[in-house]
């Protein structure tokens, strides 16, 4: 396939191009070797670049991003990052406050930083957490991340060149439809963030491969009264951003660069029973809709899931949106993981209580890492259903919780822990509820 795009400030394109090889390899084959390579997975944000689409501004893991998926967008590289020359006040303000490290790892954070000084009140504490190396410590790089903040940084006016449509780089949802009807055993790449893996952990051949993110009519959120609507290929920042009511955990999905790239349809078709997505919206009550060709079908999120590695899905269909009701005020959700940030959860809960007049008039209640795919928890729904809000019935359902679940002990946590931590989410969502501080929030 040919592509094209903008590589510092400049039009490129490139013909015949392999649509398997990474943006982290092609740069450094094309001698800009400012942009590293640490993890090659997404995890140590070494590899940060900029890119800029319809959008906006965004960083991204280059090790995990396929060269076809810069078709129609802007890349900065470390090397472009100032296009005036010099520094960028970032790079500067590094240098001002001692926070260059080895080199190896500060390009990223470089690119990192200045992706969020195009924001209006960045997080750099949000931001950097996908940048695991701290030689330096981190006081030093958030001074000086401070220090730029009102620092009059070169404004990077890249604007998308226009692009040809091509077969595997679908510009619609009817033409990626068309695609994977002829195509059914091939793969789909929408954000990469798990497909990148691999290529570059487990060196898979994955042709023939469709890249979803021209497909603009995948790519929304509409809510009303009525509830939300969600296209499968809106980045998880994106949903972020429409759904704070998700922060909880949505906040802990990955890192910035990670969110910025994986989509929800993704996080849902990769079918992983650890994902975090889908207890969230199998608590909410999701539907499910798939497609194949010019044929449609819904289906309860929570029915998509049959087993371990396995989905109510065909080949050739994919999944075009998720609708779900409006998010209730008291709906609570809760990620436990080894580290707060950048981490793949050991449990994954999801509490949907609905009461009146201090009883319990309905309860929707999942995990992900209790079992072999995101699951309900029915007899501890039917444990407070009907029920009074009191601690006595949180402490009968927690009992019920055991018999919903066999989870399995692995590197993250043991049987014993999970099953505890799941328990323990029900009785916080009540305490929470009754009054008590959150435990994520410092007491004096």
């Amino acid at each position: 396939m040919d592509i094209t795009f903008l590589l510092n400030g400049e039009s490129l394109t490139i013909t015949d191009a392999d649509p398997t090889v990474t943006v982290l390899d092609w740069l450094r084959e094309a001698g800009l070797v400012g942009t590293k390579e640490g993890c090659n997975e997404g995890d140590c944000g070494a590899c940060t670049v900029m890119v800029t689409d319809a959008d906006g501004i965004k960083p991204l893991n280059a090790c995990i991003l396929f060269l076809p998926q810069l078709h129609g967008k802007a890349l900065r590289t470390v090397e472009g990052v100032a296009p005036t020359g010099g520094l960028h006040p970032f790079q500067q303000a590094m240098v001002d406050h001692h926070g260059s490290q080895c080199g190896f790892c500060t390009p990223g954070f470089v690119m990192s930083g200045a992706v969020a000084l195009t924001q209006d009140a960045p997080d750099f504490n949000l931001a950097f957490a996908g940048n695991l190396c701290r030689c330096t410590g981190y006081a030093p790089i958030l001074r000086a991340a401070e220090a730029a903040r009102d620092a009059d940084a070169p404004w990077l006016a890249d604007l998308p060149p226009q692009v040809t449509a091509q077969a595997a780089i679908p510009e619609t949802a009817d033409a990626l439809a068309e695609w994977y009807t002829a195509n059914p055993d091939g793969t789909l790449v929408a954000g990469g963030t798990d497909v990148g893996l691999w290529v570059t952990k487990q060196l898979r051949d994955m042709e023939p491969v469709a890249f979803l993110h021209r497909c603009a009519d995948l790519q929304y959120i509409r809510e009303d009264e009525s509830g939300i609507d969600i296209g499968a290929g809106t980045s998880i920042a994106q949903v972020l951003d429409a759904l704070p009511q998700l922060a909880p955990v949505l906040t802990r999905y990955g890192s910035a660069q990670v969110r910025a790239a994986a989509t929800l349809g993704g996080n849902i078709a990769n079918g992983s029973p650890i994902g975090d997505g889908p207890p969230l919206f199998i608590a909410l009550g999701a539907t499910l809709h798939l497609r194949h060709g010019n044929n449609r079908r819904s289906l309860p999120l929570a029915d998509f899931f049959i087993d371990y590695g396995k989905q109510d899905r065909t080949k050739g269909e994919f999944v075009e949106a998720i609708s779900l009701p409006p998010i209730p005020a008291d709906f609570k959700a809760y990620k436990l993981s080894k580290r707060l940030e950048q981490d793949i959860s050991a449990v994954c809960g999801a509490l949907n209580i609905t009461r009146d007049a201090g009883r319990i008039t309905d309860a929707r209640i999942a995990f992900g890492g209790m079992a072999a795919t995101p699951k309900r928890a029915p007899l501890t729904e039917a444990a407070l259903t009907g029920q009074p809000w009191t601690r006595a019935t949180i402490d009968t359902a927690m009992q019920a919780m055991a018999q919903d679940f066999t989870p399995m002990s692995d590197m993250r946590a043991s049987a014993s822990f999970r099953m505890k931590a799941a328990q323990n989410m029900l009785l916080r969502c009540y305490l929470e509820t009754e009054g008590a501080p959150s435990i994520m929030e410092v007491q004096p």
